[in-house]
Order: C-alpha cells, then sequence, then structure tokens
C-alpha cells in the first residue's frame, strides 16, 4: 500500500473518532441544558446522564486509536492457505489487490474460474490489481524446481500455465477494468508470499522443500510494521526495470521484418527463450525466402540496441532440441492454436552493424 494510501486510511480513522465524539458530546450539551432547565429529580437525573457521556466522548476520542494501534499490531496465525476464503475477500476488495509468489495456486483447475470472477469483481469495484509472479526462464525458478523435486513440482512450468490464464482471462476485461489489472515477472529469489486485499494480508515465507501454501501464514495489517516490510519488498521488486517485465513484453516480441537489406513491417510474435537461445513462431507470417528480422532481444531490457538476426529452422541437432522448443511454445501458449512455424534467432557476428532502416515501408511500420 502507498504511504499517502496509509495516511488517508489513519486520516479517515480520525475523523471517525472525532466525529463520533463531537456527538457524544453534543448529546451531553442537550442533557445538561436540559438538566439546568428542569427541577428535581429528572434535572438529577439528566446532569448525571449528561456527565457521563462527557466522560464518555472524552475517552473515545483518547483511547480509540490506541486500540486500533494495538488491532493493527496483532497477527493472526493460519496453519496454511486458505484459497476460499481469500477468494471470498477478493469480492469484497475495492480498493487494491496484491499477489506475490512464484507461481500463484488460485489459478490451478480446482479455484481458478471462482479466484478469476473474484478479480473481475475487485476490478469492478475499483480496486486496482496488481500480480507479481516469479519469470519462469530466471535462474531462480530452476532452482525452486530443484527445491521442490521431492514434490515432483515444475515451477517454471505452472508458472507459464498461470501467465496463459492471466493473458486470456486479460483478453476478455473491457477497456475500463483492463487498466486496473496489471501483472508483471520478477527476476530474483522469491523470499516472500504476500496476498493482500484492501489493507489486510497473508504473509508466509518460502522453505524448502515444501510448497508455502502448506506452511503456516501470518495475516498482517499493511500499516504494521510487518505489513510495511513486505510492501517495501514488493514496491522494490515492482519498480525495478532491470529485474521486472510485464506481461505484455512476456507474451509477444516485436520484430521488424526485412527483405534483403530494407525493413517491410512490423509484427507482434510468440516468441520463447531456452537456455540463452531465442525462438519465435513465423505463423503469422509464412516465413519463405531470405527474410531477416530486427528486433530487441531479451525483451526485458527496455531501451536496448535493436539487432538484426536470421531466421533458422530448428534441429535435433541444436544445443536444444526441437521437441524441447515445441514443448516450451505449448507450455506458454497451449497447444490448440494449430501448426507453428518456429525459427530460431541466428545473431549477427560480433563487430556487425545493424542497416539502417532503408524503405519508406520501415517508416510507415515504426508509426504503427
Amino acid at each position: 500500500m502507498p504511504e499517502w494510501a496509509g495516511r488517508g486510511d489513519r486520516g479517515g480513522r480520525q475523523r471517525r473518532a472525532f466525529g463520533v465524539g463531537g456527538a457524544l458530546l453534543g448529546i451531553a450539551l442537550v442533557m445538561l441544558l436540559a438538566a439546568w432547565r428542569s427541577n428535581g429529580f429528572l434535572s438529577d437525573l439528566l446532569l448525571n446522564i449528561g456527565s457521563s457521556v462527557v466522560l464518555a466522548a472524552i475517552s473515545y476520542v483518547i483511547f480509540d486509536p490506541l486500540f486500533e494501534e494495538a488491532r493493527r499490531a496483532r497477527v493472526q496465525e493460519h496453519l496454511s492457505f486458505d484459497q476460499h476464503a481469500f477468494v471470498t475477500r477478493l469480492h469484497r476488495s475495492g480498493r487494491r489487490v496484491r499477489i506475490l509468489d512464484t507461481w500463484t495456486i488460485l489459478l490451478e483447475d480446482t479455484q481458478r474460474e471462482e479466484a478469476l470472477r473474484g478479480m473481475r469483481a475487485a476490478l469492478a469495484n475499483g480496486a486496482q490489481v496488481q500480480l507479481l509472479l516469479l519469470d519462469p526462464d530466471c535462474t531462480a525458478a530452476q532452482q525452486r524446481s530443484e527445491e521442490l523435486e521431492r514434490q515432483r513440482v515444475d515451477v517454471p512450468r505452472q508458472i507459464r500455465t498461470n501467465l496463459r490464464h492471466l493473458a486470456l482471462f486479460q483478453d476478455t476485461l473491457d477497456a475500463r477494468l483492463r487498466h486496473r489489472l496489471q501483472v508483471r515477472l520478477y527476476d530474483a529469489s522469491p523470499s516472500i508470499q504476500l496476498y493482500q486485499w484492501d489493507s489486510r494480508a497473508l504473509i508466509s515465507f518460502f522453505p524448502i522443500g515444501k510448497l508455502s501454501f502448506n506452511v503456516p501464514q501470518l495475516e498482517v495489517d499493511m500499516d504494521s510494521p510487518w505489513g510495511g516490510f513486505v510492501h517495501a519488498r514488493f514496491e522494490e521488486l515492482w519498480e525495478h526495470e532491470q529485474a521486472t517485465v510485464n506481461l505484455e513484453r512476456y507474451w509477444s516480441v516485436a520484430v521488424m521484418l526485412r527483405h534483403d537489406d530494407s525493413d517491410v513491417i512490423e509484427m507482434q510474435v510468440p516468441y520463447v527463450s531456452v537456455e540463452g537461445q531465442h525462438y519465435v513462431d513465423c505463423s503469422g507470417f509464412k516465413a519463405r525466402g531470405p527474410l531477416t528480422v530486427r528486433a530487441v532481444l531479451p525483451p526485458r531490457a527496455p531501451g536496448g540496441a535493436p539487432a538484426v538476426f536470421a531466421l533458422a529452422e530448428p534441429a535435433d541437432g541444436d544445443r536444444t532440441p526441437a521437441d524441447t522448443v515445441r514443448r516450451h511454445f505449448d507450455q506458454k501458449y497451449g497447444g490448440g492454436d494449430g501448426p507453428r512455424e518456429i525459427r530460431r534467432l541466428v545473431p549477427p557476428p560480433e563487430g556487425s552493424r545493424t542497416p539502417a532502416p532503408r524503405s519508406a515501408a520501415a517508416g510507415d511500420a515504426h508509426g504503427r
């Protein structure tokens, strides 16, 4: 939660305390005035009640903030992550939902449809929904798989499946809701798991050899020291340009098709990265003849200089077998999109320079 949001919540609670205290003082004043105008038993009764209400109002204004601070500092422990309870909270969220994880169990088969309905409800309520998942192509994802070897969990595959469902879900949203859903991937060692709904959150750590969903979860207030700690970690990863990439850049890469030395047209094409090699699916333009492409790879590096690549058909004699590359495409995009025209991007020799665009078509493509 940003600092200004925390200040807004505290300011609202202070206004509430003064509002309730002011109302009680108003009631007490009316009673004391009535007692002054009355005689006998009624005057004594109103005087006593009015004095008690004054003390109650003063006590409320003084002690309510203290009780609120104590409530925020209180930590509740849960034995494991309760998917159903969190999805229920999603439906009621109206300000902010944040998820920081390697991959999220919410998007697995048994809970996915209900979780996506909960996200849609939160977006419709005006909440900003942010998901920060581990980059499936980074070293940390493979290391986490090795830690979970006994559990037989393929972490990169789980993440790719999550991202495929999120990309499909994003496509179903109208423009009013789509801009409130943000998905990014981080390239760092996973350390903290965070599931936040408005001002509350569940946090846990990643144990060796165990799934983080099956270990104790701490429910904290995001204004507490615990909440401030995980908020800072989330912000550090979210805002790090070199460590994160958004879902759009993960999902496709922009390539400029070239014929001879002339740029022809720019397209967004599916791609995967396997063992340091980059592959694109050319089925959208049916690569034929002496085509080359100009692209910025890896797409994680914003503002990088584009380079020209030749298109080579994968072969079993390559460092990465062709079947392995196809399996990566299927994990990332699903297997139902028809035949693929997979090509490996072959980098130019060292010291070669990227030719400048020469054709008018190139200017049109850049303007799109």
